[in-house]
């Protein structure tokens, strides 16, 4: 697949040459250098812009054939964006995960609130479910922005930069939440990060945008085939296998 921006007079492509597949019950990362193209992957991934060639499939259906309705059941996203308001509160931020499968007036059912407050508890939110969504910090609204996508109980959560802003711990924090939900709930988790260290550790998989090659496997198999070590230039940062770390040179 190509990923890229369509104008009347041209397509600009990002990154091509992607082919990858995921499998439920495993948090996979999409790593790279600033500009590579990881956010609009990810966007393509969720038909929030289209692809430029290619074909994305989920349970062997192109995504374009996906009516809104059923993607949005299958598929749920969480982009870098602010949110519309933040006069909302937790709850009822987070209620809106199950819009999908409410009526036309957005009527909660039994089975719609005990979805919703299972993500709450999930992501430890319920001492705020009647705080506003301003008085949260980074890492609270984080938390919450992935409260919402949890309680739209899709097979596949798609994640931009979630841990953008936060400290060491709550980066961990946030990362050990997503791993948790990916192997709990057996649903597929996909972010983008900087973070590669952290994704080494912490993940099944890891995608691995060079411009190149592109690739793709668990983080000791990559380690092995010395995928990291040509991420940045080698006079300014190396990669050390043994430890799973980059290292400045000074």
């Amino acid at each position: 697949m190509s990923v890229g921006y369509t104008s009347r007079r041209k397509n600009t492509a990002v990154a091509n040459d992607i082919s990858f597949g995921l499998t439920k019950g495993e948090l996979v990362a999409i790593v790279g250098i600033n500009g590579i193209g990881k956010s609009t992957l990810l966007r393509t991934l969720g038909r929030v812009q289209p692809k430029l060639s290619g074909s994305v499939l989920i349970k062997n259906k192109p995504i374009e054939t996906l009516k809104s309705e059923e993607l949005a059941t299958l598929v749920s996203v969480v982009l870098t964006e602010p949110i519309a308001s933040k006069n909302l509160t937790v709850f009822q931020l987070v209620s809106l995960g199950r819009h999908p499968y409410t009526n036309w007036i957005g009527t909660l059912s039994a089975d719609d609130l005990s979805k919703i407050l299972k993500a709450i508890k999930i992501l430890e939110l319920e001492p705020l479910q009647n705080t506003k969504c301003y008085e949260l910090s980074d890492g609270q609204l984080q938390k919450v922005m992935i409260a919402k996508a949890l309680a739209q109980d899709t097979e596949i959560i798609l994640l931009d930069e979630p841990t953008t802003h936060l400290d060491l711990y709550h980066k961990v924090h946030i990362l050990k939440l997503l791993q948790r939900i990916a192997h709990d709930t057996k649903k597929v988790v996909l972010y983008t990060t900087h973070e590669i260290d952290l994704a080494i550790q912490l993940c099944d998989k890891i995608f691995i945008m060079n411009g190149d090659t592109n690739n793709f496997g668990a983080p000791c198999e990559l380690i092995e085939c010395k995928s990291f070590e040509d991420l940045f230039p080698k006079d300014t940062i190396t990669f050390n296998p043994e430890t799973g770390s980059f290292k400045i040179n000074k």
